[in-house]
Parts: structure tokens; C-alpha cells; sequence
């Protein structure tokens, strides 16, 4: 199911708990007037969303390590400021360790902002950064051509640590939401980067998030928003609120048999393989993957190659163990998508069809700039 709002009209206030980009432009600068919105003759401030759901910013020492406690209006204990950058509500969703969310709680968030946004200007998701990735492509399908800003951000260190980063990233967080920028966001270490783009590349320092195979969509610095990019929108967003987690990821190892494959083929409805370089198939045990890739494909099930490399992507068609696969099988490539990306669009379209074509045709078409290069 999927729905389409209509533009903001009347409605009772209240939160309710349930639940592509353009061309590169000249760098701008946009002040903190973009925070406003005008009302008559008197500018307000915008209303903005905080959506709790746990994850380090959110976390306290306890005897098992860090945990999430914090709720959303506690962490604005923290940064009480931000009250001059826009008119803040907080809604906590869930507080979970971001290793535990499933795309079960993408489409809650995804609903949450649904129920909320002729209310809202913008969204800011407060996550854990180690599913974040994940997460901001998911809902980069869920939520579709939004013209308002829906910003993750989270954490290295916990909010309540004297070092941390958790107080700059929500403000920079907010500021963005608060601004005329559009979809899917992750603002981390005053970086701006698309939803279908983001890959944690640091586990432990604050420079966590890269932009993999796109360029960033701008920077926060001193509370100003140096705009590179303005994703593309349309007039109102297209929300769906169905997926299928049944897809496995599976990285190749030199000298691996296909009998990690097999096994995944036959447990859920698509695999992606993560291949070396621009990609292929191993074929030292006569042809044993190609028969195994060909048996569950015959079965109805998607297949998608891409590559263990981060950057440039994928080419099946240079190197004879991809060619030969991509030219007798029906199997879909990555080009220079991420593998969050390809993961949650497959999640996406098997919750809308399984027919081959309808599949093959969706997952081709770019979604938030998802993929640039292609068949």
C-alpha cells in the first residue's frame, strides 16, 4: 500500500506516536531566516518533529556497558538552545541498540512521519550510527519525493559524555530540518549526506559517515547550511508502509564453495552477492555457482551482484566470470549503488511485487539518486 498526501491544510496539532536530487549547484549559503516561515505579516518559526529511537546519543553506562535510556525530550535537556533555531516536539518511538532495529521499525518511523506531517516542516530521526545507513535508505523508498527534510543523526559518544559529539550533530540536525532542503538526509560531523548514499566508514571517530559514489549534498558550519545540492521533490511525498526483510547478503571469500548460497537462496526471496572488484563469479569448481545462482532464479528468486569494493562500483560486463553470467542469466547488477541502498530497494519492491519484471523495471528506476550508472 502506499498513500499520497494532499498539501497542508487545517488539522488538529498533536503528535501521534505510531507507527531525486537535482543538478550540482554553486555552493549557498542558507541563513537563519530559512529557519522561518512566514504566517500573514509575522514570520514563525518552523515546527519540527524529534522521533526518538534509541542508539548511543540516547545511551547510559550501566553494568553491561552502554545502553539506550534517554528520551527524546530528555536529550533536549541537553541542548536547550535549539529552541531558538525552530518550535521542537519530541515523540519517542522505540528505544533500541540500532543493531536491533529491522525494517519492521523503518516502516513505523516512516508511518510516524506520515500520521505527523501536515503538522511538521521537518523530521529529525535521533538513531544509533551503526544500522543508520540502513535506516536512511529505507526510508529514502518508504518515503518518496518529500518536499520537507526527514534528517537522521546520531552519535559516537553519548549525549551525557563530556566529549561528545551527540549536542553538535542535533543541532546541526535540526538546523537542516529547519531549512528549505528536501527528503532524505543523514547529518553527521557537520557533513549532509543523500539517504540512499550514507555508509558508516568509522566505527569509533566522529567523522563516522561517508558519501559513497556521490557528492555530499552540503555542510553545516557555525549554524549556516553551505548547500551544494537541493534534491529534487515533488509537491507532495509517497509514503509506503510495506516490506519483505526476506533478502540475504552474502560477501564472497577466495576459495568459498556455493554452498552458503544455496542455503540463502533457499531460506529467502533475493540474495545479493558481494563480489571482488567490478564483479563476478568464481568459477574453479565447474561452474557450481553459476548452477546454483541459475537453480534459484529458476525458482523465482532475485539475484543481485555488486562488488565488496566501496567506491566506483560495479561492471559485470569486463572480466569473463561476469560477463557470462550477466549475459545468459536474468540476474540484476548494483552499478554504483551502496549495499544499504540495493538491500533496502529490494526490501522495498518485494513488498510491492514479485513479478520479475515489474522487479527488474523498479529496481533500475532511481530512486532519490540511488543509482546513477545503469543497465
Amino acid at each position: 500500500r502506499f498513500w499520497v498526501l494532499l498539501p497542508r491544510g487545517k488539522s488538529t496539532r498533536g503528535v501521534r506516536g505510531r507507527g531525486a536530487p537535482g543538478p550540482i549547484q554553486e555552493p549557498t549559503t542558507v541563513p537563519p531566516e530559512g529557519r522561518q516561515r512566514k504566517q500573514g505579516a509575522v514570520m514563525e518559526k518552523k515546527k519540527i518533529l524529534l522521533m526518538g529511537t534509541g542508539g548511543t546519543i540516547a545511551s547510559e553506562m550501566g553494568e553491561n556497558g552502554l545502553s539506550p535510556e534517554l528520551t527524546s525530550e530528555q536529550l533536549l535537556k541537553y541542548i536547550p538552545d535549539i529552541s531558538g533555531i525552530c518550535e521542537i516536539s519530541c515523540c519517542q518511538l522505540f528505544s533500541l541498540d540500532s543493531t536491533n532495529i529491522q525494517p519492521k521499525h523503518w516502516a513505523r518511523i516512516a508511518g510516524a512521519i506520515r500520521e505527523n506531517y501536515r503538522e511538521y516542516d521537518g523530521f529529525v530521526v535521533a538513531h544509533g550510527t551503526d544500522t543508520m545507513a540502513y535506516t536512511a535508505a529505507g526510508l529514502s523508498y518508504l518515503v518518496q519525493g518529500c518536499p520537507k527534510p526527514i534528517v537522521l543523526t546520531g552519535a559516537q559518544k553519548p549525549i551525557g559524555f563530556e566529549t561528545t559529539d551527540s549536542k553538535q550533530n542535533l543541532r546541526d540536525a535540526v538546523t537542516v530540518a529547519a531549512s528549505d532542503m528536501a527528503g532524505v538526509m543523514l547529518v553527521f560531523n557537520g557533513k549532509i549526506i543523500l539517504g540512499t548514499r550514507a555508509r558508516k566508514t568509522r566505527s569509533k571517530s566522529f567523522e563516522a559517515f561517508s558519501s559513497i559514489n556521490y557528492p555530499l549534498l552540503g555542510m553545516v558550519r557555525d549554524g549556516r547550511i553551505i548547500r551544494y545540492i537541493r534534491p529534487e521533490a515533488r509537491a507532495v511525498p509517497q509514503f509506503y508502509d510495506t516490506v519483505n526483510p526476506k533478502v540475504a547478503l552474502m560477501k564472497l571469500i577466495p576459495g568459498a564453495d556455493c554452498g552458503a548460497a544455496a542455503y540463502l537462496l533457499e531460506r529467502n526471496d533475493a540474495l545479493i552477492i558481494e563480489s571482488f572488484g567490478v564483479g563476478g563469479l568464481p568459477t574453479y569448481k565447474a561452474g557450481d555457482y553459476y548452477d546454483t545462482v541459475k537453480a534459484g532464479l529458476d525458482a523465482g528468486k532475485t539475484v543481485v551482484m555488486t562488488t565488496q569494493v566501496e567506491n566506483e562500483g560495479s561492471d559485470l560486463a569486463v572480466y569473463h566470470v561476469g560477463s557470462s553470467i550477466k549475459r545468459n542469466l536474468p540476474i540484476l547488477e548494483a552499478y554504483d549503488m551502496t549495499t544499504e541502498a540495493v538491500c533496502a530497494k529490494l526490501m522495498w519492491i518485494l513488498g510491492q511485487t514479485t513479478d520479475r519484471k515489474w522487479v527488474e523495471e523498479l529496481f533500475y528506476t532511481p530512486v532519490a539518486c540511488d543509482i546513477l550508472a545503469g543497465k
